[in-house]
C-alpha cells in the first residue's frame, strides 16, 4: 500500500508559478511510474506530466516547456514546477503512482489560475 498526500495548490495569477509536491507513505525507488493528473468538471482527467523510475520524463502538449516534474528518491516525493500558469491551467491536481501494475491516487489539491 502506498499513500500519496498532495501540497502546493492553491491561487495564483495568470503568468505566476506553483511548486507542487506529492509525498509518498513508502520508498519511491522501486515504483515504476509516477506522474501529476488534472481534471476539472468538464474535462476528463488528463495526464498532465510523468517521470519514471529511470527519470524519463513525459508531458502534456499544452504544458511542455511551462511545467516541470521531478523526483526526489531521498525524500520519497515528486513535484511539479508550474511555470507562466494559465487560466485554463485551473484544475484539481492529483498525483498518482504505478508500483507493480497497482495504481495509487492522491487526494489532489486545487490549483485556481485568476486571469
Amino acid at each position: 500500500q502506498v499513500q500519496l498526500a498532495e501540497s502546493g495548490g492553491g491561487l495564483v495569477q495568470a503568468g505566476g508559478s506553483l511548486r507542487l509536491s506529492c509525498a509518498a507513505s513508502a520508498s519511491i525507488f522501486s515504483i515504476n511510474y509516477m506522474g501529476w493528473y488534472r481534471q476539472t468538471p468538464e474535462k476528463q482527467r488528463e495526464l498532465v506530466a510523468g517521470v519514471s523510475s529511470g527519470g524519463n520524463t513525459n508531458y502534456a502538449a499544452s504544458v511542455q516547456g511551462r511545467f516541470t516534474i521531478s523526483r526526489d528518491n531521498a525524500k520519497n516525493t515528486i513535484y511539479l514546477q508550474m511555470n507562466r500558469l494559465k487560466p485554463q491551467d485551473t484544475a484539481g491536481y492529483s498525483c498518482a503512482a504505478n508500483r507493480q501494475g497497482t495504481l495509487y491516487w492522491g487526494k489532489g489539491t486545487l490549483v485556481p489560475v485568476s486571469p
